[in-house]
């Protein structure tokens, strides 16, 4: 594993520029905050760290080859269950055992079998996370992963994502200092 080095990083939309001369170096192994207004590039940022944007200048270095994810919607297959959203994600030989434990952890016991679109939207959250932890990237990006959920269940999962990603690299984007702290991350603000 290695630190991501971002140098210059500039990203236009038509004529909105998102991001100009953006600069971070984000340590390996680190959980990496980045907070600020709505429109200054924080899912822009993320998006061009997951291939899913082309930037416009800069480099970026030190990007591994798996990468895992929770955009700000869930993006799960509805018509399958918590534990076959999580399958989808998770590597070939995970065992159902392990999935079942990651969801129980999240507080989805005796929602595993159920058809996602069955859940409610702090459930499906739930689903969302456990996806991307099970799915095993170096790099876990974390876009407002905790959003839509109650303060008692935020806290518990917030330990859950601390305790699952303790080995990887996790960049969160938010607007809440206190998921900062949660996770002990250090914190970027951007403008």
């Amino acid at each position: 594993m290695k630190d991501i080095i971002i140098k210059n990083l500039c990203k236009r939309f038509g004529e909105k520029q998102v991001l100009t001369d953006f600069s971070a170096k984000i340590p390996a192994g680190s959980v990496f905050g980045i907070m600020g207004e709505s429109g200054c590039g924080k899912t822009t940022l993320l998006r061009i760290l997951l291939g899913l944007e082309k930037t416009d200048g800069g480099i970026i270095e030190g990007l591994p080859p798996r990468i895992s994810a929770v955009f700000q919607e869930d993006r799960l297959c509805d018509e399958f269950s918590a534990v076959v959203n999580v399958a989808i994600a998770a590597p070939r030989k995970t065992p159902r055992a392990a999935i079942e434990e990651c969801l129980s952890a999240l507080g989805l016991a005796t929602d595993l079998d159920r058809p996602v679109r069955e859940l409610s939207g702090g459930m499906r959250r739930r689903v969302t996370i456990a996806r991307a932890l099970m799915a095993e990237g170096e790099l876990l990006l974390l876009d407002e992963p905790f959003k839509g959920l109650d303060e008692e269940t935020r806290l518990s999962v917030m330990a859950v994502v601390r305790r699952m990603a303790h080995n990887r690299t996790v960049v969160l984007v938010t607007h809440d200092e206190e998921e900062i702290a949660a996770l002990g991350a250090s914190l970027l603000k951007m403008e």
